[in-house]
């Protein structure tokens, strides 16, 4: 398999509440949801980056379409880490979350490896990991 992951789908139980958390809270660019018209349809998408893109969609719809049966979330199932280049950038996106409506499940730290890295949980209890990793630092 070539590494070609273009889209993180994150089932989410009130797509208009994730749609406000993510555009508005987190400030993430969004043409809103799309694809109403269809049933287990409706969408939205962000771009993170070129070529990858964040989509929130109804968990119903995700069972519906997958087949598999609905069940619980699962916040301890994945995290999704957001690189920044600096402690202070850490601190700033875990305000915007914690402003924005988000529970923070770490509050920033040291960690044992030499980075700066909190937790927080979106309102459908995704786990988002913000870090500063002097190793792995993002391409501005």
């Amino acid at each position: 398999m070539k590494p070609r992951v273009s889209v993180i789908t994150l089932g989410v139980d009130d797509l208009e509440r994730s749609l406000r958390f993510y555009r508005d809270g987190l400030g993430l660019n969004t043409e809103g949801i799309i694809g109403k018209e269809f049933e287990h349809g409706a969408v939205v998408f962000f771009e993170l980056q070129s070529g990858l893109n964040l989509a929130l969609w109804p968990r119903k719809s995700i069972a519906h379409d997958s087949g598999l049966t609905l069940s619980p979330p699962s916040p301890t199932g994945l995290s999704i880490g957001h690189n920044v280049s600096s402690k202070a950038e850490v601190d700033e996106v875990m305000g915007q979350a914690r402003d924005a409506g988000a529970k923070i499940v770490k509050p920033p730290h040291d960690t044992l490896w030499g980075g700066y890295a909190g937790y927080f949980q979106d309102p459908d209890l995704h786990l988002w990991e913000v870090v500063w990793n002097p190793q792995l630092l993002p391409k501005e």
